[in-house]
């Protein structure tokens, strides 16, 4: 049997969300957030900038959070920052401080990202992130063993 829903619906800006306002810790993104080191790598992303000239760069945080939010969900530059606009836990992951409807980059970044990011710099930071969480573990390994 199916019955019409015959309330209509509100408009955008009187629409709840679950979240009220909050972002869940326990969101794949957040989790994920947390785990890159950003701040270890925003000097090494600065230097390839010059000092004076040129237009304000993104922060190193914008620049990789895209970066591995279009390798994520396999989309395409485009795409990409349609996705960023619509999600404030996109919005969280790369680094911004509050929702915003606007997008806060233009698709055509991505190209310039592609290009000072490169496999050596990922590589770096793969192995922090390794090296952080492993000894992490260790450490919970060793306080488990000083409890018994």
């Amino acid at each position: 049997m199916y019955r019409k829903e015959e309330q209509p619906l509100p408009p955008p800006e009187k629409f709840e969300l679950p979240f009220e306002g909050k972002l869940s810790p326990n969101n794949r993104w957040v989790i994920m957030a947390e785990l890159i080191p950003w701040d270890d790598f925003e000097e090494e992303y600065a230097k390839l900038f010059s000092a004076e000239k040129g237009a304000p760069a993104k922060l190193f945080r914008m620049a990789l959070g895209t970066l591995i939010i279009k390798e994520k969900l396999g989309t395409s530059d485009r795409e990409t920052i349609e996705q960023i606009r619509e999600n404030p836990y996109l919005q969280y992951f790369i680094g911004l401080n509050c929702y915003q409807q606007e997008p806060p980059l233009e698709s055509s970044m991505l190209v310039h990202f592609r290009k000072r990011i490169d496999g050596e710099l990922i590589n770096k930071i793969n192995k922090k992130i390794v090296k952080r969480e492993i000894d992490k573990s260790d450490k919970e390994v060793k306080k488990k063993d000083c409890l018994q």
